[in-house]
């Protein structure tokens, strides 16, 4: 889903008028040797070189071949929030829903994660700049220039609201956060709390938890082509949007700005976690929450062992 997310933004990015280089690294064996050798000669003389995932092994092998000169960061994943506070306390680089205990492909790639992260700082020769819609606070020496989704709304849009209201799926099941269980009651419960009928789909979410949710609430499993922002800004789109803590909840606001669509995140009751989440998770899922933009509502679980009842805060 990744890989035809990123090929479609490609054919936009050339329908404005950009030349656009697709390079595949994950491409059978010797891929990555060959995209590194080709990228290379490329990445030393750019002026400029934006990156989207500084967590990505891929983007840290690249930056470990180069010392760029000017440096933009732009990803509007909640990863990035994670990545500029890292950045200011000097930390290696580690999602957020990651234990702390390294493995034995950690260790072997801890000398270019070490690397990668001192390439992402700024210094007197290099500018690091993070261009982002999620609220961070700017490392020292960096520069966070606001993503407004000025160009989405310009070039999409306005969308056509239907009457129900529409649901956004995570994949905090997948990355081992959140109880599949808990998981698929909460979203049954929100669908009838809520009239939605359309559920869609995060592009790592699995396909037999697609499945059951489909089964078991009845919703229309929606699987986007486009980032989420610009198919919601197509429409048509449902009057309320909800969420689990999420980008979406900082970006979907910014994109739908003007159309009266109303935006609601529904917080991660703590008995929805595995027992082995780390307290940093817990807090980081907290803290993407409550970060939300002003205009978005929170709706607050009040009951276990899912969500009973729901209440707008």
């Amino acid at each position: 889903m990744s890989r035809g997310q990123l090929r479609r933004m490609a054919q936009l990015a050339r329908d404005e008028g950009f030349h656009v280089r697709w390079q595949e690294a994950r491409g059978g064996r010797g891929a990555l040797v060959r995209t590194l050798r080709e990228l290379a000669p490329l990445l030393r003389a750019a002026d400029r070189v934006i990156v989207g995932d500084p967590f990505s092994r891929y983007v840290q092998l690249l930056l470990t071949l180069f010392g760029p000169r000017r440096l933009t960061v732009v990803d509007d994943g909640t990863a990035t929030m994670e990545f500029a506070a890292q950045l200011a306390r000097g930390e290696r680089l580690v999602r957020w829903h990651r234990r702390g205990s390294r493995g034995p492909r950690e260790l072997v790639l801890a000398p270019v994660s070490a690397l990668a992260r001192r390439r992402l700082a700024p210094t007197r020769r290099r500018s690091v700049e993070i261009f982002t819609s999620l609220p961070v606070e700017p490392p020292p020496g960096t520069t966070v220039t606001p993503h407004t989704f000025a160009w989405t709304r310009a070039r999409f849009g306005p969308p056509r609201l239907t009457r129900g209201a529409d649901l956004v799926g995570t994949s905090l099941v997948e990355t081992g956060v959140v109880d599949a269980d808990r998981y698929t009651k909460a979203v049954a419960d929100l669908a009838h709390a809520h009239g939605a009928t359309r559920y869609f789909a995060h592009r790592r979410e699995s396909t037999e938890k697609l499945h059951r949710i489909a089964v078991e609430t009845g919703l229309e499993i929606v699987r986007p082509e486009l980032p989420l922002e610009v198919i919601a800004r197509r429409g048509p789109i449902g009057r309320t949007v909800v969420s689990f803590p999420s980008t979406v909840v900082h970006t979907l606001p910014l994109a739908l700005e003007g159309t009266g669509v109303k935006v609601a995140v529904c917080e991660i009751a703590p008995e929805w976690l595995r027992e082995n989440v780390s307290p940093r998770a817990r807090g980081f899922l907290a803290g993407v929450a409550g970060t939300a933009a002003l205009e978005v509502d929170r709706l607050t679980t009040r009951a276990t062992p899912a969500v009973e009842r729901l209440e707008f805060g």
